[in-house]
């Protein structure tokens, strides 16, 4: 019996292609400024949102020059509720922000499907604040059916917002009254890795070096690594614990 999830995830990936492809090479652009700079990509989210920071960091094919912005009591894992609450507190995120410490030529990247919840919204008015100009990946559709929690949204302390298409909710199985099958780390990681795509392209036409990780399970990963380990580590604490 077909199965309509896939071909509803595929245009929903249409859907984002068609809202977001000027975002994306514009984000692109201002990422290959920044790393040519020598800035700093620092990245935030809170909840399963933090998934997308994952993704961002000490990935294989990822930039290295990545710095995580976050708090452990936003991590769902120590404990899920209290994570949710603590996304919701006013304060966390800019202290988060304000530990980071990003400034010019840094720029940052904070995810929040919703963008309504006081952490993500702080952290970017933090960052935006210090001149460092923030790329929102977030839904306009999702957050316009959220709850306010916090006094303004994500996307008004933005300067590129990418449109991840999630419909409110998040979740798209049954089609007609979803209940499960969220789609928003799909949606916003295939965003991300295009961004990542395009930066590349822009990279090369610059003639420029991008600081890239290479898999640590293939043949002289881990060698290729070391130099990057090196170059970053006094400047991304989370890159301390990484072998020499």
């Amino acid at each position: 019996m077909p199965d309509g999830h896939p071909a509803r995830v595929r245009a929903l990936l249409d859907d984002l292609d068609g809202r977001s492809a000027k975002a994306i090479g514009d984000a692109a652009a201002l990422v290959l400024e920044a790393v040519a700079a020598g800035g700093l990509v620092h990245v935030a989210g809170a909840g399963h949102s933090l998934a997308l920071v994952c993704e961002t960091f000490y990935r294989a094919g990822g930039l290295a020059c990545v710095r995580p912005m976050w708090d452990p009591s936003v991590f769902p894992l120590n404990d899920a509720p209290a994570s949710t609450e603590a996304e919701r507190r006013p304060g966390l995120g800019q202290a988060v922000a304000r530990a980071a410490d990003p400034s010019p030529p840094d720029v940052a990247v904070v995810f929040s499907t919703s963008g309504r919840n006081p952490y993500p919204v702080e952290i970017a008015r933090e960052c935006m604040g210090r001149g460092v100009p923030v790329i929102a990946f977030t839904s306009p559709a999702a957050s316009a059916r959220a709850a306010a929690r916090a006094e303004s949204r994500l996307t008004d302390h933005a300067a590129i917002v990418i449109d991840t298409a999630v419909p409110p909710g998040d979740v798209v199985h049954p089609p007609g009254a979803p209940r499960t099958a969220a789609v928003s780390t799909i949606l916003a990681a295939y965003a991300w890795t295009r961004l990542l795509t395009e930066l590349h392209d822009l990279a090369l036409e610059r003639g420029l070096d991008l600081p890239c990780w290479t898999s640590a399970n293939v043949p002289g990963g881990d060698e290729r690594n070391r130099h990057l380990l090196e170059r970053y580590r006094h400047r991304v604490p989370e890159l301390g614990g990484a072998p020499d």
